[in-house]
């Protein structure tokens, strides 16, 4: 079965020597766009492309406002911060995530609650959210409180997994009933969609990264998307160390970041925009291709939900427990194929363990099983 698998994987790339995981493509205006930022001498964080590439960016997602950002993770942490996540509060999210995600909370001096993910798009499970906010908070003045720990809730932070739209619209009327805000932590969906809306547009701010392994990237880089007018405004204050409107005096209001994206990135990014949905198209012929294989290998391969259009950031197949994964991830990065596993819970790291845990079944039986394979936009054989 293995040999097949690796045989399938080198032809599908074409290649006998190391196939990455997923590697950038620059096949449009790349260079051209950055040679006019060098010679137009605004390569820092004003110029032409980060206005470009935000507005591009807030049309091709049906945001009202595209805020960008050095990389996903200062995008999350101001999205948090946006909505009132601060010291000694509390945000509900999934504990089968990228690091990052629980970073961001922590920045803003707020601890994560983890409860479960749904089986079938690893995404926050609504049920589980409402079984949480049903029996273990209560409302008090001011908000939603926990009840064991005594905080308040001030964030709902779902993830959309490699993709994978998370069950949004549930989740998104779960917090409206609770009236908790909902922040998207959509780093991989660029290019997703539930209920034909794209993801990272539910909640009352979403964050999205650029980062070299994504669909398309800046370097490095993140997006903030919003339809409020104010949180954008104070979105853009934040990540321009919180400077006042001046002529030429340096006055600042408050404790400000300096995370405001460069030309030169976002020079990158306007080329990557223009090319998105080639890249998708070649993304989801790849995932296509996987699915009708491995099916014919009995193995099982994340596909998309009914009702939901995913971008297969990366692709993922479910092994039957954790030695066949972990047979799986030996021989396949042996032979110069790069495959990962899902992430270690959250909660299992030392900075997150004294974090308040619900029952997460689902979660250990994912992290036990998931296998990222190579992912890549396919050049050979395709015209782009």
């Amino acid at each position: 079965m293995y040999q097949d698998i690796i045989t399938f994987i080198q032809n599908t790339f074409q290649s006998d020597q190391f196939i990455p995981l997923h590697a950038p493509v620059f096949i449009g205006n790349e260079k051209t766009y950055l040679l006019e930022c060098i010679d137009s001498t605004f390569v820092s964080s004003v110029g032409k492309f980060v206005d470009q590439f935000e507005d591009k960016f807030a049309e091709y997602t049906g945001a009202k406002f595209a805020i960008a950002t050095v990389n996903g993770t200062a995008a999350l942490h101001v999205a948090l911060r946006l909505v009132g996540v601060e010291q000694n509060t509390e945000v509900i999210t999934q504990a089968l995530s990228f690091v990052a995600t629980c970073n961001a909370i922590s920045y803003c001096n707020a601890v994560p609650v983890f409860i479960d993910v749904d089986k079938r798009n690893m995404g926050l499970c609504p049920d589980a959210l409402l079984h949480f906010l049903s029996t273990k908070t209560e409302r008090r003045v001011g908000g939603q409180y926990n009840k064991q720990t005594g905080k308040k809730i001030t964030a709902v932070l779902p993830m959309h997994t490699f993709g994978h739209p998370a069950g949004i619209t549930q989740i998104k009327a779960i917090c409206e009933r609770y009236n908790i805000p909902l922040v998207e932590d959509a780093a991989e969906s660029l290019g997703s969609y539930a209920q034909g809306r794209h993801t990272g547009t539910f909640g009352e701010v979403g964050a999205f990264s650029f980062n070299g392994n994504k669909t398309i990237t800046t370097g490095g880089g993140g997006m903030i998307v919003t339809d409020d007018e104010s949180l954008a405004k104070k979105a853009k204050h934040l990540t321009t160390t919180a400077k006042m409107a001046s002529p030429h005096e340096y006055i600042h209001d408050m404790v400000g970041y300096n995370y405001r994206l460069p030309n030169l990135n976002a020079a990158i990014g306007c080329a990557q925009l223009e090319k998105i949905q080639l890249f998708l198209d070649n993304k989801r012929e790849l995932a296509m291709r996987y699915k009708s294989f491995f099916e014919s290998q009995s193995i099982s391969f994340i596909e998309e939900e009914r009702g939901s259009k995913a971008n297969y950031w990366l692709n993922a197949v479910l092994l039957a427990d954790k030695t066949e994964r972990d047979n799986f991830l030996d021989i396949t990065n042996k032979a110069g194929i790069m495959t990962r596993p899902i992430w270690q819970l959250m909660n299992k790291l030392d900075m997150y363990k004294s974090c308040q845990t619900e029952i997460l079944t689902n979660s250990y039986w994912l992290e036990e099983r998931i296998v990222n394979i190579p992912s890549s936009v396919r050049l050979k054989n395709h015209v782009l």
